[in-house]
């Protein structure tokens, strides 16, 4: 996997017909990829709900809240904020697929840490930004399980072109 051409597609919520389309792709990525991930993880501090979510947004509300009255996180120039989710725990996994979108960043990584496959990241209202980084054969196991599912691929991520990664001496 290390030497594969990665493709960037593009996952911010506005990118979906509807927002839970964007959440399912998620959930379903997760699913397949499951041998290769490692830690994933989000800051659980200043959750908020996406406008775009429209279907459990009573529910994540509700978990939202749960999050923020646990204790605060401490707070400072070097310090992490990260809760960690078990993939192997099906409504850990729920969970993390719905607050993924509501956190100022949320991190799927792959075994290891040498490789981001999923990156969620607010800064403002406005700001939203999310990508999956996929080497080749994660990709073609990921759409393989999008489309068992009876789904299609998003259009704007077929067209995507998977490029090779710098050598690690030219990425500085």
């Amino acid at each position: 996997m290390a030497d594969e051409a990665v493709t960037t597609l593009h996952a911010e919520l506005v990118r979906f017909g509807e927002a839970e389309e964007g959440i399912a792709l998620l959930e379903t990525f997760l699913e397949v990829v499951a041998p290769w991930i490692g830690p994933v993880v989000l800051d659980p501090r200043e959750l908020w709900l996406p406008h775009e979510l429209t279907a459990d947004r009573a529910v994540v509300q509700g978990l939202i809240e749960e999050i923020n009255s646990a204790v605060e996180p401490k707070r400072g120039l070097l310090t992490v904020a990260e809760r960690t989710f078990d993939m192997a725990d099906e409504q850990a996994r729920w969970d993390f697929t719905r607050l993924a979108y509501c956190s100022s960043a949320a991190t799927v990584w792959s075994r290891g840490r040498r490789t981001t496959f999923f990156e969620h990241h607010r800064s403002g209202a406005q700001h939203d930004s999310a990508s999956y980084w996929l080497p080749d054969s994660v990709k073609a196991a990921y759409f393989e399980g999008i489309a068992a599912k009876g789904w299609e691929v998003p259009a704007g991520w077929l067209g995507a072109v998977a490029k090779r990664p710098k050598p690690w001496w030219r990425r500085f």
